[in-house]
This record gives C-alpha cells, sequence and structure tokens, in this order.
C-alpha cells in the first residue's frame, strides 16, 4: 500500500476479518489489517494475491491508527465479549476525538449501548454492526446491520454500501438506529434464521420417517420447492445438502451427521430479549429448545429403546397418499415460516418502541434480501408489507399475507397433526401453528387464568362489560 493512508482498518484476521478485508480492497479501497498475533498479518499479506498491494499490514495498534486517514475508522472482528473491551480499550489509547470504532461480532445490544456510551464520553464514535451471510458473505457482499453514532454512519457508508450485498432495490446495508440498535436487529436475524432452520429440519423429519424418502429424493424435492414461493438460501443449500456423498462410505454425508446441534447463543438471547419485552416468539422459543434437547444425545439414546413405537428400527409410516402429503409439507412450511417471520417482526417493533430505535421495518427486510442466511423471496413481500403501512401491528394482518396463510394453514394443520400421530417431533412447527391459532382468536381462556390469580393471590382481574379492576371471593361457603 506504500506511503498512501488506509481508508478503513480491519482488526482480527479469523476467516471473517480476511474475507470482509478482501471484499473491502476488492472494491477499490485501501484497507489497513491488524491481528495481536503478528504472524496472521504477515501470512494474510502474503496471500492477499492481486489484492496485496491495496492491503497494509499493521504489527501494532500504533501502527494501524498512523496508516488510516482522518477519521480513523476501525473495523474489529474478534470474539464477542472481553476480547472487544480490550482491543477497544487499546484503541482508545491510539486513537483521537472523532474517531470511528466499529464492532461487528455477534456482541450483545446491552453491551453495544454501554461502549457506545463510554466512548461518546471519550470522545470517539462507535458503531455496533450486525453483519451475517458468513465466510461467503464476508467475502463476496453481506448483510450489514450498522447502528450507533448517525454521523459515523455517514462517513462510513461509501465504503460499506459498495462492500455490502447488491440486490435489485439497493445495496443491503443502511442505518439502523441508534445505539445497540444494529446489534439488537442483528440478535433478531439470528433467531429468525434459528426458527427458519428448525422449521425446514421438522420437515425433513416428517417426510423421511412418514414417507421413508431417502436423501435424493428429499434434494429434488427441496430443489423444486426453491423455484416457488419458498426460494431462499436455507433451501437452496438443504437441497445441495442431500446430494453431497460421503467419499469414504459412499453414503449420504448428512445421514452421517450427528444429530447434535450446536449454538452460539443469540437464540437464546432473542427469546430473553422477547420475554423483557413481553414479546411471543414461539417458533424461535421451540428452536432453542429443539437445539438444548438434541445436545442430550446420550440421554436420547437411553430412552429411545423405552418408547420403541416409531423409532427407525421400527418406523410408522403415513397411509395417505404421498405427494399430497408432499405438498401439504410444501403449504405448511410457507406458513410457519411466514408466521416465524411475524414473529420476529413483531419483536422488533416492540423493541423499536421501548428502546426509541425508531426501526424501519420494511428497510431491515430489504437489507436482508441479500447476503444474509435468511435471505429470500418472502422478503420482497415483508419489505412491500411494511412500505404499504409502516405502522402495521403484525404480518398476519397484511391482506397480502391474509390471502397466502388462508391459502397455506391447512398444510400446516395437517403436517403438525401427522407428525403428532407418527410421534415425530415438530416442536416450531406446531409453535408457529399455535402463534396464529392465538393471534386470530378474539377470546383466549386467559380470562380464567385471570380468575385463578384472583382467587389464589388477589391480583384483580377486568370485566367485559365495564372499566375497572376488580377482586372477589371465589371460594364456595
Amino acid at each position: 500500500m506504500k506511503n498512501e493512508h488506509a481508508e478503513i482498518g480491519v482488526v482480527g484476521l479469523a476467516v471473517m476479518g480476511e474475507n470482509l478485508a478482501l471484499n473491502i480492497a476488492s472494491k477499490g479501497f485501501r484497507v489497513a489489517v491488524y491481528n495481536r498475533t503478528v504472524e496472521k498479518v504477515d501470512s494474510f499479506h502474503a496471500r492477499a494475491g492481486d489484492l496485496k498491494g491495496r492491503i497494509g499490514p499493521c504489527r501494532s495498534v500504533r501502527e494501524l491508527a498512523a496508516s488510516l486517514e482522518r477519521p480513523r475508522r476501525a473495523i474489529l472482528l474478534v470474539k464477542a465479549g472481553p476480547a472487544v473491551d480490550a482491543m477497544i480499550g487499546e484503541l482508545r489509547g491510539a486513537f483521537e476525538a472523532g474517531d470511528i470504532i466499529i464492532d461487528s461480532g455477534n456482541s450483545h445490544f446491552r453491551d453495544t449501548e454501554r461502549r457506545a456510551s463510554e466512548l461518546t464520553a471519550a470522545g470517539l464514535r462507535f458503531v455496533g454492526m450486525g453483519i451475517s451471510g458468513g465466510e461467503e458473505g464476508a467475502l463476496k457482499g453481506p448483510s450489514l446491520m450498522p447502528g450507533g453514532d448517525r454521523t459515523a454512519f455517514e462517513v462510513l457508508a461509501p465504503v460499506l454500501t459498495r462492500v455490502a450485498a447488491q440486490v435489485d432495490d439497493g445495496p443491503c446495508t443502511t442505518y439502523i438506529g441508534p445505539g445497540g440498535a444494529g446489534h439488537y436487529v442483528k440478535m433478531v436475524h439470528n433467531g429468525i434464521e434459528y426458527a427458519d432452520m428448525q422449521l425446514i429440519g421438522e420437515v425433513y423429519d416428517l417426510l423421511r420417517a412418514a414417507l421413508g424418502l431417502d436423501a435424493a429424493e428429499l434434494a429434488d424435492i427441496f430443489e423444486a420447492w426453491n423455484r416457488g414461493e419458498l426460494r431462499s438460501y436455507l433451501i437452496e443449500i438443504t437441497a445441495d445438502i442431500f446430494r453431497k456423498i460421503d467419499d469414504e462410505t459412499g453414503k449420504p454425508l448428512v445421514d452421517l451427521v450427528l444429530d447434535r446441534a450446536g449454538q452460539k447463543g443469540t437464540g437464546k438471547w432473542t427469546t430473553q430479549c422477547a420475554l423483557d419485552l413481553g414479546a411471543a416468539v414461539p417458533a424461535i422459543t421451540a428452536a432453542v429448545d429443539a437445539r438444548c434437547l438434541s445436545a442430550l444425545k446420550d440421554e436420547r439414546k437411553a430412552a429411545a429403546p423405552l418408547y420403541p413405537s416409531g423409532q427407525e428400527g421400527n418406523p410408522v409410516r403415513y397411509d395417505g397418499p404421498r405427494e399430497a402429503l408432499i405438498d401439504h409439507a410444501r403449504a405448511g412450511l410457507y406458513a410457519a415460516k411466514v408466521s416465524a417471520y411475524a414473529q420476529g417482526m413483531a419483536l422488533l417493533g416492540a423493541a423499536s418502541r421501548e428502546y426509541r430505535y425508531e426501526l424501519n421495518l420494511g428497510e431491515i427486510a430489504r437489507i436482508w434480501k441479500g447476503g444474509c442466511i435468511i435471505r429470500a423471496a418472502l422478503l420482497d413481500r415483508i419489505r412491500a408489507a411494511y412500505a404499504k403501512s409502516p405502522a402495521l401491528a403484525n404480518l398476519l394482518v397484511d391482506p397480502g399475507f391474509r390471502a397466502e396463510i388462508t391459502a397455506c394453514i391447512a398444510g400446516l394443520r395437517k403436517v403438525v397433526s401427522v407428525a403428532v400421530r407418527l410421534g415425530v417431533p415438530a416442536p416450531a412447527l406446531a409453535a408457529s401453528l399455535a402463534y396464529f391459532d392465538t393471534y386470530r382468536r378474539e377470546r383466549l381462556p386467559a380470562n380464567l387464568l385471570q380468575a385463578q390469580r384472583d382467587y389464589f393471590g388477589a391480583h384483580t382481574y377486568e370485566r367485559v362489560d365495564r372499566p375497572g379492576s376488580f377482586h372477589s371471593s371465589w371460594a364456595r361457603g
């Protein structure tokens, strides 16, 4: 990079940091890179190929600061938690008033709020920027969700809008909102991702158990689904996964993968934050619970022979028309996905009101259309719904989605009922259906719940025929 100052810095050269730095350089920007392990800096620079001339290796924070044009801008891609605070502390010692620090890890939004307050008091500008798309997205164009200091975003925008994924209506980035808004939106994105993946997994499990479909047949089905309303990145890669054959055994690789899922915490955070706001996200919660139960592999293995009905050695098959169940699964999966997205977007709306983020839900749906893991044709419909009605209470009351759900909900009822009858767990599908049925019902049994609370705790209740709070003596005698 010779003696030119870099427009932006990248701190942390794990795969995401390396790929993002290459992405930035490939768009014509000069980028300075730093990692605490200096060998990684040299190794990365040596492998940068034709982009080496636009990448400046730095061996200390001071060198990084000296190599950046003013105001300095540095993106952190280090492990969330204490490592972020430690690196921010080092940068504070080398940066000056007006410089910008961007945290692009999966930080909790409360930590982002705290860091923003501390850095603002020190005269620095802070941006908490969610980034989605994995390693490939970082290299080719991710979805970027920057929140925090708005003036900092305006400085960063020329780089971010070029580096982000590009879709038909613009780059997949926008200013999200103040404070921790960017990381909050990324957290909910990940919660929706949890639900989406779990829904797909449950449909796969049901078709495999109920119809005895093998991986090749499932690949054909998912490829066909990806040409319709279910078109999305996750459906696309699921078909690819079913096609992959293990080199050693000649079997479908997916059948050899241990059924124990991991998680990094953002799905759990989504559920916790929803509870804090009194917002219901049952499909996301079911997905988190399913991962927790999957971790109990040894316990499940011990329990399986105690309740043998429906186990792989003694399968219970669906006795109806094969193609009809596959079509019900397609329709049901779409209805469940709409329900899950509706839950996530409703949570964002509640957070926007509580934390004064002033989130533009239509714009958030738009920037998720490319680069990110949950990119899907469905998002264009969501964007349009909020563009038409920015104050839309829930996607389920949008006229367009109402028509689609009306057409698909019978499929969801069918797959849930078949799963229950065959003993195939479908917690996220059932939760999506329950959310829909609860939201659309004018009267719920919460009247009895309130009567019970008043009975044992004198918590009072409201009446349907007149305003006010009431308490009654419910005991007989």
